[in-house]
Protein backbone atom coordinates (compact mmCIF):
# COMPACT_ATOMS: atom_id res chain seq x y z
CA UNK A 1 0.00 0.00 0.00
CA UNK A 2 1.20 3.59 -1.01
CA UNK A 3 1.16 6.28 1.50
CA UNK A 4 -1.92 8.08 -0.27
CA UNK A 5 -3.79 4.78 0.77
CA UNK A 6 -3.92 3.27 -2.96
CA UNK A 7 -2.69 -0.47 -2.83
CA UNK A 8 -1.89 -2.37 -5.63
CA UNK A 9 -2.52 -5.90 -6.05
CA UNK A 10 -2.98 -8.70 -8.86
CA UNK A 11 -0.66 -10.96 -10.35
CA UNK A 12 1.30 -8.95 -13.05
CA UNK A 13 2.04 -6.78 -9.62
CA UNK A 14 3.15 -9.55 -7.85
CA UNK A 15 5.50 -11.11 -11.00
CA UNK A 16 6.92 -7.56 -11.23
CA UNK A 17 7.50 -7.37 -8.31
CA UNK A 18 9.68 -10.45 -7.83
CA UNK A 19 12.76 -8.18 -9.23
CA UNK A 20 13.68 -5.58 -6.93
CA UNK A 21 16.49 -3.29 -7.92
CA UNK A 22 18.53 -0.70 -6.26
CA UNK A 23 17.69 2.62 -7.22
CA UNK A 24 20.83 4.05 -9.42
CA UNK A 25 21.40 7.54 -8.93
CA UNK A 26 18.26 8.36 -7.21
CA UNK A 27 18.86 12.22 -6.99
CA UNK A 28 19.00 12.81 -10.50
CA UNK A 29 15.86 15.14 -11.75
CA UNK A 30 13.71 13.04 -13.86
CA UNK A 31 10.82 14.51 -16.45
CA UNK A 32 8.75 11.50 -17.68
CA UNK A 33 8.00 12.75 -21.15
CA UNK A 34 5.49 10.02 -22.63
CA UNK A 35 2.90 8.27 -20.05
CA UNK A 36 -0.65 7.84 -20.31
CA UNK A 37 -3.83 7.44 -18.39
CA UNK A 38 -6.88 4.94 -18.72
CA UNK A 39 -9.38 2.81 -18.27
CA UNK A 40 -9.18 0.03 -20.53
CA UNK A 41 -10.83 -3.47 -20.43
CA UNK A 42 -11.61 -2.50 -16.48
CA UNK A 43 -8.01 -2.23 -15.70
CA UNK A 44 -7.14 1.24 -14.28
CA UNK A 45 -3.90 2.99 -14.96
CA UNK A 46 -5.58 6.17 -13.59
CA UNK A 47 -3.50 8.87 -10.79
CA UNK A 48 -3.32 6.17 -7.97
CA UNK A 49 -1.73 3.50 -10.14
CA UNK A 50 0.77 6.52 -11.31
CA UNK A 51 1.48 7.68 -8.03
CA UNK A 52 2.48 3.72 -7.02
CA UNK A 53 4.81 3.81 -9.85
CA UNK A 54 6.25 7.12 -8.92
CA UNK A 55 7.02 6.27 -5.79
CA UNK A 56 9.51 3.43 -6.58
CA UNK A 57 12.51 5.27 -5.98
CA UNK A 58 13.28 7.48 -9.07
CA UNK A 59 13.51 11.57 -9.00
CA UNK A 60 10.81 12.07 -11.08
CA UNK A 61 9.83 15.54 -10.49
CA UNK A 62 7.29 16.01 -13.81
CA UNK A 63 5.21 14.09 -16.25
CA UNK A 64 3.94 14.85 -19.30
CA UNK A 65 0.98 13.41 -20.47
CA UNK A 66 0.34 11.38 -23.56
CA UNK A 67 -3.05 11.44 -25.47
CA UNK A 68 -4.40 7.94 -25.51
CA UNK A 69 -8.26 8.35 -26.21
CA UNK A 70 -8.93 8.38 -23.11
CA UNK A 71 -12.08 10.18 -21.32
CA UNK A 72 -13.07 11.44 -24.50
CA UNK A 73 -16.72 13.19 -24.26
CA UNK A 74 -19.74 11.01 -24.71
CA UNK A 75 -21.66 13.54 -26.48
CA UNK A 76 -21.72 17.17 -28.14
CA UNK A 77 -20.11 17.94 -31.71
CA UNK A 78 -17.98 14.69 -32.67
CA UNK A 79 -14.87 17.10 -33.30
CA UNK A 80 -14.74 18.61 -29.80
CA UNK A 81 -15.44 14.94 -28.15
CA UNK A 82 -11.05 14.46 -27.62
CA UNK A 83 -11.37 17.92 -25.48
CA UNK A 84 -13.00 15.43 -22.77
CA UNK A 85 -9.39 13.96 -22.73
CA UNK A 86 -7.83 17.52 -21.59
CA UNK A 87 -10.58 17.99 -19.03
CA UNK A 88 -9.63 14.83 -17.36
CA UNK A 89 -6.07 15.28 -17.16
CA UNK A 90 -6.19 18.88 -16.15
CA UNK A 91 -8.16 17.72 -13.16
CA UNK A 92 -5.66 14.95 -12.27
CA UNK A 93 -3.03 17.98 -12.65
CA UNK A 94 -4.63 20.21 -10.67
CA UNK A 95 -4.74 17.59 -7.78
CA UNK A 96 -1.19 16.97 -7.96
CA UNK A 97 -0.28 20.76 -7.63
CA UNK A 98 -2.05 20.86 -4.35
CA UNK A 99 0.64 19.08 -3.08
CA UNK A 100 -1.08 16.25 -1.35
CA UNK A 101 0.15 13.63 -3.47
CA UNK A 102 3.87 13.97 -3.30
CA UNK A 103 6.05 16.29 -5.00
CA UNK A 104 5.85 15.00 -8.75
CA UNK A 105 4.24 17.48 -11.15
CA UNK A 106 2.21 15.03 -12.56
CA UNK A 107 0.29 15.94 -16.02
CA UNK A 108 2.77 19.14 -16.22
CA UNK A 109 2.54 18.87 -19.74
CA UNK A 110 0.23 17.24 -21.82
CA UNK A 111 -0.35 16.73 -25.69
CA UNK A 112 -4.13 15.57 -26.91
CA UNK A 113 -5.45 14.99 -30.29
CA UNK A 114 -7.84 16.41 -33.38
CA UNK A 115 -9.15 14.68 -36.14
CA UNK A 116 -6.50 15.01 -38.56
CA UNK A 117 -9.15 15.26 -41.36
CA UNK A 118 -10.57 18.46 -40.06
CA UNK A 119 -8.02 20.31 -42.04
CA UNK A 120 -8.05 24.25 -41.15
CA UNK A 121 -11.12 23.70 -39.14
CA UNK A 122 -9.06 22.11 -36.29
CA UNK A 123 -8.34 25.42 -35.17
CA UNK A 124 -11.24 25.84 -33.15
CA UNK A 125 -10.63 22.04 -31.37
CA UNK A 126 -6.97 23.32 -30.60
CA UNK A 127 -8.29 26.39 -28.97
CA UNK A 128 -10.76 24.51 -26.63
CA UNK A 129 -8.25 22.10 -25.41
CA UNK A 130 -5.86 25.20 -24.80
CA UNK A 131 -8.67 26.73 -22.42
CA UNK A 132 -9.35 23.41 -21.06
CA UNK A 133 -5.98 22.66 -19.64
CA UNK A 134 -5.50 24.71 -17.49
CA UNK A 135 -2.22 26.21 -19.11
CA UNK A 136 -0.94 22.99 -19.39
CA UNK A 137 -1.40 21.79 -23.49
CA UNK A 138 1.52 21.57 -25.42
CA UNK A 139 -0.25 20.05 -28.69
CA UNK A 140 -1.45 17.09 -30.13
CA UNK A 141 -0.05 13.43 -31.35
CA UNK A 142 -0.56 12.05 -34.86
CA UNK A 143 -0.74 8.06 -34.97
CA UNK A 144 -0.52 7.08 -38.18
CA UNK A 145 1.20 3.64 -38.26
CA UNK A 146 0.09 1.88 -41.01
CA UNK A 147 1.85 -1.26 -43.28
CA UNK A 148 1.01 -2.59 -46.17
CA UNK A 149 1.09 -6.42 -44.13
CA UNK A 150 -2.25 -6.69 -42.98
CA UNK A 151 -1.43 -8.42 -40.20
CA UNK A 152 0.35 -5.16 -38.39
CA UNK A 153 -1.35 -3.40 -36.23
CA UNK A 154 -3.09 -0.45 -38.05
CA UNK A 155 -3.89 2.93 -36.24
CA UNK A 156 -5.22 3.92 -39.41
CA UNK A 157 -6.93 3.18 -42.17
CA UNK A 158 -4.79 4.24 -44.89
CA UNK A 159 -1.16 5.18 -45.55
CA UNK A 160 -0.04 8.07 -46.05
CA UNK A 161 -2.13 10.28 -43.64
CA UNK A 162 0.61 12.07 -42.18
CA UNK A 163 1.70 14.05 -45.10
CA UNK A 164 -2.22 14.24 -46.53
CA UNK A 165 -3.14 17.94 -47.52
CA UNK A 166 -5.84 18.12 -44.56
CA UNK A 167 -3.32 17.11 -42.16
CA UNK A 168 -0.78 19.71 -43.52
CA UNK A 169 -3.23 21.76 -42.89
CA UNK A 170 -3.82 21.09 -39.30
CA UNK A 171 -0.08 20.71 -38.45
CA UNK A 172 0.01 24.25 -39.91
CA UNK A 173 -1.84 25.42 -37.46
CA UNK A 174 -0.01 24.38 -34.55
CA UNK A 175 3.30 25.86 -36.51
CA UNK A 176 1.48 29.18 -35.86
CA UNK A 177 0.34 29.01 -33.01
CA UNK A 178 3.58 26.84 -31.84
CA UNK A 179 2.38 24.03 -30.53
CA UNK A 180 4.38 21.09 -30.21
CA UNK A 181 3.16 17.96 -33.10
CA UNK A 182 4.35 14.06 -31.44
CA UNK A 183 4.30 11.50 -34.00
CA UNK A 184 4.30 7.93 -34.07
CA UNK A 185 5.11 5.94 -37.39
CA UNK A 186 6.50 2.70 -37.93
CA UNK A 187 10.19 2.67 -38.82
CA UNK A 188 9.12 2.24 -42.33
CA UNK A 189 7.08 5.61 -42.51
CA UNK A 190 10.42 7.82 -41.11
CA UNK A 191 10.61 9.23 -44.53
CA UNK A 192 6.87 10.69 -44.31
CA UNK A 193 8.37 12.88 -41.50
CA UNK A 194 10.86 14.08 -42.82
CA UNK A 195 8.72 14.83 -45.75
CA UNK A 196 6.28 16.90 -43.30
CA UNK A 197 9.61 18.84 -41.28
CA UNK A 198 10.89 19.67 -44.27
CA UNK A 199 7.65 21.60 -45.64
CA UNK A 200 6.77 22.76 -42.04
CA UNK A 201 10.62 23.61 -40.47
CA UNK A 202 9.26 25.90 -37.83
CA UNK A 203 7.09 23.51 -36.65
CA UNK A 204 8.40 21.34 -33.40
CA UNK A 205 7.96 18.07 -34.16
CA UNK A 206 9.03 14.78 -31.63
CA UNK A 207 9.35 11.41 -32.95
CA UNK A 208 7.59 8.80 -30.18
CA UNK A 209 9.09 5.61 -29.22
CA UNK A 210 12.64 5.82 -31.48
CA UNK A 211 10.21 5.27 -34.43
CA UNK A 212 9.19 2.18 -33.40
CA UNK A 213 11.38 -0.03 -35.34
CA UNK A 214 9.07 -3.59 -36.52
CA UNK A 215 10.73 -6.30 -35.12
CA UNK A 216 8.21 -8.75 -35.69
CA UNK A 217 5.64 -9.52 -37.98
CA UNK A 218 6.46 -9.74 -41.71
CA UNK A 219 10.32 -8.44 -40.52
CA UNK A 220 10.53 -11.47 -37.41
CA UNK A 221 13.85 -12.56 -37.95
CA UNK A 222 15.37 -9.64 -39.61
CA UNK A 223 16.56 -7.63 -36.53
CA UNK A 224 20.12 -6.54 -38.51
CA UNK A 225 18.19 -5.83 -41.75
CA UNK A 226 15.90 -3.61 -39.71
CA UNK A 227 18.47 -1.75 -37.72
CA UNK A 228 20.10 -0.71 -40.88
CA UNK A 229 17.11 0.71 -42.65
CA UNK A 230 16.30 2.56 -38.95
CA UNK A 231 19.25 3.55 -38.52
CA UNK A 232 19.65 5.30 -42.27
CA UNK A 233 16.90 6.85 -42.04
CA UNK A 234 17.42 8.07 -38.35
CA UNK A 235 20.15 9.65 -39.45
CA UNK A 236 18.58 11.35 -42.40
CA UNK A 237 15.78 12.58 -39.99
CA UNK A 238 18.09 13.71 -37.25
CA UNK A 239 19.50 16.90 -40.11
CA UNK A 240 15.37 18.22 -39.53
CA UNK A 241 16.68 20.36 -36.58
CA UNK A 242 12.52 20.95 -36.26
CA UNK A 243 12.78 17.05 -34.92
CA UNK A 244 13.36 15.65 -31.48
CA UNK A 245 13.48 12.10 -30.49
CA UNK A 246 11.48 10.33 -27.54
CA UNK A 247 13.86 7.55 -26.24
CA UNK A 248 11.74 4.57 -25.35
CA UNK A 249 8.64 1.58 -25.96
CA UNK A 250 11.24 -0.74 -27.78
CA UNK A 251 10.95 -4.63 -27.19
CA UNK A 252 12.75 -5.26 -23.59
CA UNK A 253 14.32 -8.61 -24.48
CA UNK A 254 16.56 -9.98 -27.57
CA UNK A 255 15.58 -13.34 -29.13
CA UNK A 256 18.33 -14.87 -27.63
CA UNK A 257 18.39 -13.71 -24.31
CA UNK A 258 19.65 -16.56 -21.99
CA UNK A 259 17.29 -15.07 -18.46
CA UNK A 260 14.46 -16.89 -17.52
CA UNK A 261 11.38 -16.20 -18.91
CA UNK A 262 9.47 -16.44 -15.72
CA UNK A 263 10.99 -13.48 -14.32
CA UNK A 264 10.94 -9.66 -15.37
CA UNK A 265 13.72 -8.73 -17.10
CA UNK A 266 15.82 -6.43 -14.61
CA UNK A 267 17.35 -3.19 -15.76
CA UNK A 268 20.72 -4.71 -17.70
CA UNK A 269 18.71 -6.66 -19.91
CA UNK A 270 16.85 -3.76 -20.86
CA UNK A 271 19.67 -1.72 -21.39
CA UNK A 272 21.41 -4.82 -23.77
CA UNK A 273 18.28 -4.84 -25.79
CA UNK A 274 18.33 -1.01 -25.91
CA UNK A 275 21.88 -0.57 -26.48
CA UNK A 276 22.38 -0.33 -30.12
CA UNK A 277 19.16 1.44 -31.04
CA UNK A 278 20.53 4.23 -28.24
CA UNK A 279 23.61 4.55 -29.49
CA UNK A 280 22.77 5.27 -32.82
CA UNK A 281 20.07 7.62 -31.69
CA UNK A 282 21.87 9.54 -29.77
CA UNK A 283 24.78 9.49 -31.97
CA UNK A 284 22.16 10.65 -34.92
CA UNK A 285 20.34 13.58 -32.61
CA UNK A 286 21.89 14.32 -29.51
CA UNK A 287 21.94 14.66 -26.17
CA UNK A 288 19.54 18.34 -26.68
CA UNK A 289 17.31 17.03 -29.09
CA UNK A 290 16.62 13.86 -27.34
CA UNK A 291 15.02 12.78 -24.26
CA UNK A 292 14.07 9.17 -22.09
CA UNK A 293 10.11 8.16 -21.93
CA UNK A 294 8.49 5.56 -19.72
CA UNK A 295 5.51 4.84 -22.26
CA UNK A 296 3.56 3.64 -18.92
CA UNK A 297 1.36 1.57 -18.42
CA UNK A 298 2.25 0.01 -21.81
CA UNK A 299 5.30 -1.01 -20.54
CA UNK A 300 4.35 -2.06 -17.56
CA UNK A 301 3.21 -5.21 -19.20
CA UNK A 302 7.21 -6.35 -19.61
CA UNK A 303 9.11 -4.41 -16.60
CA UNK A 304 8.65 -2.46 -13.24
CA UNK A 305 9.16 1.48 -13.80
CA UNK A 306 11.81 1.15 -11.39
CA UNK A 307 13.63 -1.20 -13.34
CA UNK A 308 12.87 1.34 -16.09
CA UNK A 309 14.53 3.73 -15.16
CA UNK A 310 17.59 1.92 -13.94
CA UNK A 311 17.98 1.07 -17.46
CA UNK A 312 17.62 4.84 -18.90
CA UNK A 313 20.72 5.51 -16.05
CA UNK A 314 22.25 2.31 -17.58
CA UNK A 315 22.21 3.39 -20.69
CA UNK A 316 23.76 7.11 -20.17
CA UNK A 317 26.33 6.10 -17.16
CA UNK A 318 28.87 7.04 -19.52
CA UNK A 319 27.95 10.60 -20.43
CA UNK A 320 28.50 14.15 -18.71
CA UNK A 321 26.59 15.43 -16.43
CA UNK A 322 25.61 17.97 -18.90
CA UNK A 323 24.08 15.22 -21.21
CA UNK A 324 22.62 13.63 -18.65
CA UNK A 325 20.52 16.37 -17.27
CA UNK A 326 19.33 16.57 -21.36
CA UNK A 327 18.06 13.13 -21.63
CA UNK A 328 16.26 12.97 -18.33
CA UNK A 329 15.08 16.13 -17.92
CA UNK A 330 16.80 19.41 -20.35
CA UNK A 331 15.19 18.61 -23.43
CA UNK A 332 11.72 17.76 -22.27
CA UNK A 333 11.66 20.53 -19.73
CA UNK A 334 12.44 22.53 -23.02
CA UNK A 335 10.40 21.33 -25.37
CA UNK A 336 7.39 21.16 -23.30
CA UNK A 337 7.67 24.20 -21.69
CA UNK A 338 7.12 22.60 -18.33
CA UNK A 339 7.74 25.46 -15.75
CA UNK A 340 9.49 23.44 -12.58
CA UNK A 341 9.51 26.84 -9.93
Amino acid sequence: MSRFGFSGGGEHAAWLDRVIEPIIDPDRPIIDAHHHLWMRDGSPYLFPELLEDLETGHNVVATVFAECHSMYRSRGPEAMRPVGETEFVAGVAAMSDSGQFGRTRACAAMFGAVDLGLGAAAEPVLAAHVAASGGRFRGIRASTCWHADQKMHRVVSDEGVLVRDASREVFSVLERVRLVLDVWVYHTQLREVMTLADALPDLSIVLDHFGTPILGGPYRGQRDAVFAAWNADICELAKRPNVTIKLGALPIRTADSTADRNLPPTSAEVEAAWRPWFDAAVAAFGCNRAMFESNFPVHKNWCGYSVHWNACKRLSAGFSEYDKDALFRGTAQRVYQINLD
